[in-house]
């Protein structure tokens, strides 16, 4: 299987504190996707987001700083027991944070549509939900 790697960076309105919560906890997680997200907040817990079709498990939280995870996808060309590696870094910067994301070994037939999905499914309903200061 060819694997690709994603990487982008997005600036949020927000301290990295706040990003970092909004990655992490389940509740305010599910405000921004507008569905159910289930988010250990340990190394080697579970999550599950979007009402399941994305779950994996964390393999390192520093707060506020770095979140990895292993990630799987239900999507149809998404191999059955394949993972993809997930970093998110927060570093603060003077109007707010910074977000880099580096996404591993994704499978180059899923490549567009999830590089497109953390676009308009993280990063845009997060900076909007960061403007109504939820």
């Amino acid at each position: 299987m060819k694997t690709r790697n994603i990487n982008q960076s997005v600036i949020f309105k927000a301290s990295p504190h706040e990003v970092y919560e909004t990655l992490m906890d389940s509740k305010k997680h599910s405000t921004f996707t507008g569905s159910k997200a289930i988010i250990s907040r340990k190394v080697g817990g579970k999550f599950k987001v979007y009402d399941g079709g994305l779950h994996g498990k964390n393999l390192e939280l520093i707060k506020d700083k770095k979140i990895v995870q292993a990630w799987q996808c239900d999507m149809k060309e998404w191999p059955k027991n394949h993972y993809s590696v997930v970093s998110f870094i927060l570093k603060k910067i003077k109007d707010g944070a910074k977000l880099t994301l580096k996404q591993l070994n994704v499978p180059s037939d899923c490549y567009v549509s999830i590089s497109n999905g953390w676009k308009e499914y993280y990063w845009k309903p997060m900076k909007k939900m960061f403007q109504k200061g939820l």
